[in-house]
């Protein structure tokens, strides 16, 4: 009862509430002044014009069909909806201050000519996948970097707590949510030590993440300890589009020695401390090396644009050497913005899903699927290769759990695999690829991580790490249920029409 009434006091709700508000006052107030001025009969004609301009745009080609259908079926409510919150791209200002971020951060970030050449003369096909990020996004490929795989969240939580200990220099963190209980009040402790011992300790939130979960003025109350604290993108309750974009990634640096990332929030039902959807499957990797420079970049880069500094701020005072010395793998760290339009989360995906010759393991709590992905795996499954796709049984958001299942019918008869994690909800956010490549981080296979989100991952070629993943996915699936296709034709014919409409609609939400 108490999370209940936390819950719906909450700034998330409230401001949900008020946005639900504005679009029915702001829609009456149109279909009014139309029925007034006669327009009404002219509102399918303007449907048509801006149908047609939709799809003139730049953009996902189920994205565009989605709104054309519901802008020629509700011209008025349609066209509207579409004219205030279509865009995917950022206003100028939070564009403009990413995007420099982004520059900024690129300058920093150099290839090592020896490391590519290696990668280029003994793995030819494999560096093919890394030159997606390196080549458009300027994120290099690194050696010297040691990793270690969580395949929980309650094997994560003592690593990190040890390694947040043992900071000396600086500690930065980025998280979508984070959640007042055991988890974060055992890190909230090591930070406070941390800052009284002199080291910096830096930490950004989304504000929509964190809006049910934080009280409005926690940042302020985090800054008064010494941890300088930025919520990204505060949420207001407005029509305006950059709503829409969040910081879902999870970035956690060390000293630039150390770099955890994957799907973990610092939030109780992440370790399983409570349980909210059953048990809680999740997943993170540790890099220990010089790979972590890149997750130092993408932090300041986000930092130095909330910071809003003039001048500049010195990253070069962060670049503390790192002592591992292995040439075992390869790896690539990156991010992905909706500010430069180069979709680097689904890229690396289709780059995986196209490298693929024996098998592609994926970790998803959402099976939202854009056309290029959905027909890049029935490809591959047609080809011969074992295409398997694990979702959690027990949801955390019902409605994209029915677009999940919208999914299945097409997938199933294409030869893919299909498991719901029968113990919960699966987190996780893994690719693995014929014992050689693997994919942990923050993106989710559904629309709002490939166009909306900030984002970020990290691409390994290591055959001991992708042995891991593929282990864990192999133990989690035992304990799992298959779904068949004969399910996809019992279901309620109802039930069947209303996820055709999500199925239709999901490129909305």
């Amino acid at each position: 009862m108490r999370r209940l009434i936390k819950i719906l006091t909450s700034r998330l709700i409230i401001v949900g509430i008020l946005i639900i508000i504005q679009i029915y006052l702001i829609f009456i107030a149109v279909y009014r002044a139309a029925v007034y001025y006669s327009l009404l009969p002219l509102t399918s004609f303007f449907g048509v014009i801006l149908a047609l301009f939709v799809n003139t745009r730049n953009e996902d080609a189920s994205y565009k069909i989605s709104w054309s259908i519901l802008i020629l079926a509700l011209p008025v409510f349609g066209g509207l909806l579409f004219l205030l919150c279509a865009g995917r791209k950022m206003p100028k200002q939070l564009a403009k201050g990413t995007t420099q971020a982004s520059h900024r951060m690129a300058d920093l970030l150099r290839q090592d000519p020896e490391v590519y050449d290696v990668l280029k003369q003994g793995h030819p096909e494999e560096a093919k996948v890394f030159d997606y990020c390196l080549n458009t996004s300027n994120f290099p490929v690194y050696q010297n970097t040691e990793y270690r795989y969580f395949r929980s969240g309650e094997e994560f939580w003592p690593v990190y707590l040890e390694e947040l200990k043992k900071a000396e220099h600086f500690i930065f963190m980025e998280y979508f949510i984070i959640d007042e209980g055991k988890l974060w009040d055992s890190v909230l402790e090591v930070l406070k030590e941390k800052v009284a011992a002199g080291v910096k300790v830096k930490l950004i939130y989304d504000d929509f993440g964190c809006a049910a979960t934080l009280p409005r003025n926690y940042a302020r109350k985090l800054n008064a300890m010494g941890i300088e604290t930025y919520r990204f993108n505060h949420l207001r309750p407005a029509l305006i589009i950059q709503m829409n974009n969040r910081d879902h990634r999870k970035i956690t640096v060390i000293d630039n020695q150390v770099a955890f990332t994957g799907g973990v929030n610092l939030a109780d039902e992440y370790v399983n401390e409570i349980k909210r959807f059953g048990y809680w499957k999740d997943s993170a990797v540790m890099l220990r090396g010089e790979a972590v420079w890149s997750f130092t970049n993408m932090f300041l880069g986000l930092y130095s644009f909330l910071k809003n500094d003039d001048p500049a701020i010195s990253y070069a005072q962060y670049q503390l050497p790192s002592e591992v010395k292995t040439a075992e793998g390869f790896c690539q760290p990156f991010s992905d913005t909706p500010t430069d339009g180069l979709d680097a989360g689904l890229s690396v995906h289709l780059n995986l899903i196209n490298y693929a010759k024996k098998y592609i393991y994926i970790d998803t709590p959402y099976l939202v699927l854009n056309q290029d992905i959905r027909t890049a795996l029935i490809l591959a499954a047609q080809n011969g290769v074992d295409v398997r796709i694990l979702v959690p049984h027990i949801p955390d958001k019902k409605y994209v759990f029915s677009m999940t299942k919208a999914n299945y019918a097409v997938l199933l008869e294409a030869g893919i695999r299909i498991y719901e994690f029968t113990p919960g909800f699966n987190h996780a956010k893994n690719v693995v690829v014929d014992d050689t490549f693997a994919l942990v981080g923050s993106i989710n296979t559904d629309y709002r991580s490939y166009y909306l989100h900030l984002e970020n991952g990290v691409l390994m070629y290591d055959r001991s790490i992708a042995e891991e993943l593929r282990n864990d996915f192999l133990s989690s699936i035992e304990k799992s249920h298959c779904v068949t296709v004969e399910e996809t034709k019992k279901v309620f014919v109802l039930t069947r029409i209303w996820r055709m409409i999500l199925f239709l609609m999901a490129p909305l939400f």
